[in-house]
């Protein structure tokens, strides 16, 4: 599988992933050709930076009804997201703002099981948009795995939606910049807190949403400047956000950077308790399918695995199979293994995976089967 800008498609390519519309209606489906060089005019004129195409002898990745679901989720509540913010910033009042906070909440916020989390690639442009609503979308997981009040979902995810609406007015290169320095920072943070007014303005009957914002910047803030963080009680709302935030923002998938594995940066907030609240944290790895069947992994050895069978109890030390000796390593058998960790996850391009399921059943291992459309 390949990223080909728009600029650089050509007839006879064969996308690897579907289109849909801004209301989500199916525009081009997995394995469609591009034909001609109206077809690539059409998908050009839907403001895509580009497509994930497949290479000429390569099948279609597997792909679940859910998986489906999620993206034509995801570009709809996109446009809405980005058309809301607009009015926000423009009139000082919010229109459509509740209704996608309760179409976020009823789809994301009462699931009973866990979800892959797909990152969608992102560019200057739609780099604030797709943020905002993919930390609305964990933050409405996360508040559902805590079973917290329907009033403390709904601030966390409304904060969700809004809380970066002051970088709309950054210079684009600054809106999404992934490593930024002590002075980007206090540009960012100087907009940020300039947008805490046309939140006040706008959400004037909901002052624990501007709180909730205001807490959680001022946390990351300090977290990213290496200064001691405020010890003050913080609300649910903003607790969430900071682990949301943080988790979408280091996972993300852009053009000019590489994204941080999921184990890494849950890694990285286990060991800021401080900053990130463990109960939420712990909330949100009981919420998504990380190392699944199929997961190839690193472990500290320096030997390379496969996940066969998820811990629930905890998710960083599921059974795997080591691809040096093809033993099985049972990493919640601490007694034996105890030494041995996972490092990081060996992903592909789109970070989806398959496994012969069949085969896995056959050695007597229980596990999960997908079903893919």
């Amino acid at each position: 599988m390949l990223f080909i800008k728009s600029d650089e498609l050509k007839p006879g390519m064969r996308l690897a992933k579907p289109i849909y519309s801004k209301k989500g209606v199916l525009l081009y489906d997995r394995a469609a050709v591009l034909k001609d060089m109206q077809s690539i005019e059409n998908i050009k004129s839907f403001g895509l930076i580009g497509l994930f195409v497949l290479e000429p002898a390569e099948p279609v990745p597997p792909m679940t009804q859910e998986d489906l679901d999620f993206e034509r989720f995801q570009t709809v509540m996109y446009n809405e997201i980005m058309e809301e913010l607009a009015v926000i910033v423009k009139k000082r009042k919010q229109s459509r703002c509740p209704n996608i906070c309760a179409q976020i909440i009823k789809n994301y916020g009462n699931l009973r099981k866990k979800i892959t989390f797909q990152q969608s690639l992102r560019s200057t442009e739609d780099y604030i948009y797709k943020h905002s609503l993919n930390v609305a979308i964990l933050a409405a997981i996360i508040t559902h795995t805590m079973n917290v009040p329907l009033s403390d979902q709904n601030d966390a995810v409304t904060a969700a939606v809004i809380h970066d609406i002051g970088k709309l007015t950054l210079p684009p290169e600054l809106q999404s910049k992934q490593k930024t320095t002590a002075e980007d920072r206090k540009i960012i943070d100087q907009h940020e807190m300039a947008g805490y007014q046309i939140i006040d303005d706008a959400f004037s009957f909901q002052p624990a949403i501007k709180r909730a914002c205001n807490l959680a910047r001022k946390t990351l803030f300090d977290y990213w400047n290496d200064t001691p963080i405020s010890q003050q009680k913080m609300p649910m709302a903003a607790k969430v956000l900071i682990v949301a935030g943080f988790f979408d923002k280091e996972t993300s998938v852009r053009l000019d950077s590489t994204p941080v594995s999921e184990v890494a940066v849950i890694r990285r907030m286990m060991e800021r308790s401080d900053v990130f609240d463990p109960k939420v944290v712990k909330a949100l790895t009981d919420s998504l399918n990380i190392l699944m069947p199929g997961v190839s992994i690193e472990l500290n050895t320096g030997e390379k695995a496969l996940v066969l069978r998820t811990n629930e109890d905890d998710f960083l030390r599921p059974m795997v199979l080591s691809f040096r000796d093809n033993s099985i390593i049972d990493l919640s058998n601490r007694r034996a293994y105890n030494d041995i960790e996972i490092v990081d996850i060996m992903k592909t391009m789109d970070n989806r995976y398959a496994m012969d399921t069949a085969k896995v059943k056959a050695l007597g291992i229980e596990v999960d089967e997908p079903v893919y459309v």
